[in-house]
């Protein structure tokens, strides 16, 4: 109440707009999306064979595999890169794979991805000390 904490990503030393400034809420939520629809048709079409039921399974393994996979050696995945998204460590670069592991598993549990700092950040990526910024 009246209290001044500045622009999202002041405190972690990113620019308040353009590239390497935090990634908004809705690119985010959108680059999500196109890697969960990308991750269910491929889960449909080459793992389960037809069967419906199985697919919402295969699809959870193919994201897992696909973040860990993307994330760790280019920093995004298709749906990020589309929207011009990346993730790196919060002191800059490429973040290691053992943290990309910890943020995946985090984000596939879901609860740790729904609760957000005032950065904008998941607890996700804030135990993983990641940040999604802007390409």
């Amino acid at each position: 109440m009246g209290v001044e904490f500045g622009y999202r990503g002041q405190q972690l030393g990113l620019p308040e707009e353009g590239p390497g400034s935090i990634a908004r809420p809705g690119r985010r939520f959108a680059a999500l999306f196109i890697d969960w629809a990308l991750c269910t048709l491929v889960a449909y079409g080459l793992l389960s064979h037809g069967r419906a039921e199985s697919t919402s399974n295969w699809a959870l393994a193919v994201f897992v595999v696909l973040s860990v996979l993307t994330v760790g050696t280019v920093g995004f995945t298709p749906g990020k890169r589309l929207l011009g998204l990346r993730v790196v460590a919060e002191g800059g670069g490429r973040l290691p794979l053992l943290r990309v592991v910890l943020r995946t598993v985090l984000l596939a549990v879901v609860i740790p991805a729904v609760i957000w700092d005032r950065d904008g950040r998941g607890l996700h990526d804030r135990l993983a000390r990641a940040i999604q910024v802007r390409i």
